[in-house]
Order: C-alpha cells, then sequence, then structure tokens
C-alpha cells in the first residue's frame, strides 16, 4: 500500500513538474515569439497594476496567458470527466460526448451561428456560450429523462448509452441541416467550432471554465471511494451504503457542468475524456482519487500541447485543436488497445 502511494505521489509530481514547464513553452512561442525576460516583465506589470506594456507585454498577459490557463481547465474536466464516466458505467471506452453533452452544445453553437441575428434574445459575446450550455444541459437531461422512463435497474447503463448514441446522432444530423441551410461563412464557423477553437480565449472564460473545473474537481474527489465501490458491483455497492441511483445523477450533474461549461466557450474536443484516463491505468492503477488528481493535471497537459501544435504547426494560420487531438489519440489508443489486453 505505502509504494502504491508513493508511486502515485511520484505521478503527481511528474505531471505537475512537466505542466509548469509546458506553461512558458506554450506562452513564448506563437504567430508572435514572446521570450522569458518579457514574461516576467509582463507578469509584474500585469501584478503591480503597471499599465506601460510593450507590444509583446501585452500579447502574452491579454492573449496568450489566458489561452495556455484555459487549454489546462479544459483539459482537465475532459479528462476527470472521461474518468467519472468510465468508473460510472465500469466501461474504459466512454467518454464525455458520449451521453449527449458535446454533441448538444454543438447544437446550440449551430443555431447561434446560423440563426443569429434572427434569435428572439440577444446577451452580446456570452450569446454562442450561453447557447452552447444550453444545448449541452439539454440534450444530456434529454437522455438522463428518456434512460429514467424504464424500471430496467440492470440495463440502466446501457440504456443510458443507446440513447445517448441516439441523441448524439440527432443533433449531429440536426447541425446537418443548419449547414445545409448556412451561407459559406457560417457553415465554415460551424465546421471550425465543431472540431474546437482556443482563439477566443479571454479573462472572462478562464474565471467561468476555471471556477466550474475546480469546484467539480473537488466535488469528484468527494465521491471518488463511492465510485471504488462500483468494480465490485451494483449490490455490492449497496451493502456498503451506495446509493447507485443517487451517486449516478449526481456524478451525471458533475459531467455536465465541467463538459458542457468548457465546450461553450471552446467547442467540441474529443479523445481527451477517453485517451487520458487509459494511459494513467496503464501507469499506476484504477482507482479514482488518483484518476482524477492526475487525470486534471494530465488532461491539462496534453490540451495545451495540443493548441501548442495547432498554433505553430502552420502558424500564422491555426488548426482546429480537435484534428490535433483526433491524430495523436486515435493512435496512441490503437496502440494501447494492442499492447495492452488489460481492459479487454
Amino acid at each position: 500500500m505505502e509504494k502504491m502511494k508513493n508511486k502515485a505521489f511520484l505521478i503527481y509530481l511528474l505531471l505537475f513538474l512537466l505542466v509548469l514547464l509546458a506553461i512558458p513553452l506554450a506562452a513564448s512561442f506563437g504567430a508572435v515569439q514572446i521570450t522569458l525576460p518579457e514574461i516576467q516583465s509582463a507578469l509584474y506589470k500585469g501584478l503591480t497594476a503597471n499599465q506601460d506594456l510593450s507590444l509583446h507585454e501585452g500579447i502574452f498577459l491579454q492573449i496568450r496567458l489566458p489561452r495556455v490557463l484555459l487549454c489546462l481547465f479544459v483539459g482537465a474536466s475532459l479528462a476527470v470527466s472521461g474518468a467519472l464516466l468510465q468508473a460510472l458505467f465500469r466501461n474504459p471506452i466512454i467518454e464525455p460526448g458520449l451521453i449527449g453533452t458535446s454533441s448538444g452544445a454543438a447544437l446550440g453553437a449551430s443555431v447561434y451561428f446560423v440563426l443569429g441575428a434572427s434569435l428572439p434574445f440577444h446577451l452580446g459575446e456570452w450569446t454562442l456560450p450561453v447557447l452552447a450550455f444550453a444545448g449541452g444541459v439539454f440534450a444530456t437531461l434529454v437522455v438522463m429523462l428518456f434512460a429514467q422512463s424504464e424500471n430496467r435497474s440492470k440495463n440502466q447503463v446501457l440504456l443510458l448509452l443507446l440513447i445517448g448514441i441516439s441523441i448524439n446522432a440527432l443533433c449531429i444530423s440536426m447541425m446537418g441541416f443548419l449547414s445545409y441551410i448556412a451561407r459559406d461563412p457560417q457553415a465554415r464557423s460551424i465546421t471550425f467550432w465543431s472540431l474546437g477553437t482556443f482563439s477566443g480565449a479571454n479573462w472572462k472564460a478562464v474565471f467561468i471554465v476555471g471556477f466550474s473545473t475546480l469546484t467539480s474537481v473537488f466535488m469528484s474527489l468527494f465521491y471518488a471511494k463511492k465510485l471504488n465501490t462500483l468494480i465490485l458491483g451494483d449490490e455490492e455497492a449497496m451493502y456498503l451504503g451506495v446509493s447507485i441511483k443517487r451517486l449516478k445523477i449526481i456524478v451525471l450533474g458533475i459531467n455536465v457542468l465541467m463538459v458542457a461549461t468548457a465546450t461553450a466557450f471552446v467547442g467540441v474536443i474529443s479523445f481527451v475524456g477517453l485517451i487520458v484516463p487509459h494511459v494513467l491505468r496503464l501507469l499506476h492503477n484504477s482507482e479514482n482519487t488518483y484518476l482524477i488528481i492526475a487525470g486534471a493535471m494530465a488532461g491539462g497537459l496534453l490540451v495545451l500541447m495540443a493548441d501548442f501544435v495547432a498554433r505553430n504547426l502552420f502558424a500564422p494560420a491555426e488548426l482546429p485543436i480537435g484534428i490535433v487531438c483526433s491524430f495523436i489519440g486515435a493512435p496512441l489508443f490503437i496502440y494501447l488497445l494492442k499492447s495492452s489486453n488489460k481492459f479487454l
């Protein structure tokens, strides 16, 4: 037991150091190169409320730093969400978008891109994230509602996943229809947003997504031990005092809060919630406290490095980060499945 704790601590320490190293690297390189002295000067002036900023210092404080922090928070949300859902469903191939949250948010964003001018309400710059968040929450609530409509406790998980797949297909079809009736710039916006982008990162988004992420991770840690009991089976978990129905509702609620908030600001990013828990299990074990803490750091690191590649590969042009994550995640996931039969 002591060796396992020491190994987990070493993984935490390694991930923390990698994140610390990745932050200045990601902040320095891009269409505009920013040196470490300029970063230090910008941080000092920012902390002392000094408004006399150079061009590079202003770019760092207003563009690069919010983007780096938003990458860390979004990656943490997606990875922790994946770990929670995989533990809840006792299925290692579950990922956050499978229960409708991501596709619902993408549909909400598509409605904004195509019908934004004719909508009965307008919230300025908040219209897109509000509609995307509402779409993600609504789609997930529909999935949960239909999954609860039948009294089949033994098949609830399977029913939930099948309905989630159906809602995903419905949302994608509706997005396809909106793309069909949209003008070319609107259709391009739908495509680009549905593949994920951090180009709109700002301090407001950082504060909202950061609050959502930190709150959700803290709540997840509180329920980690109850999720561990599900490995024994539903009946055994109930004998240990765990309310399966209540736990499922709470975990799905945490998932919706994290994923819908993150997706509302940056679009749909796939594979992070699927691949990060897998890698962490191979490094150590399947204990959920470990997966949540390490997953938050590893997910943030993965998204930060994927965004670094997306910004720099064809600079000053920028790739959608979802493309980069898929290029990284798909081959890695296939390799893990081929090299280890631990989960099969």
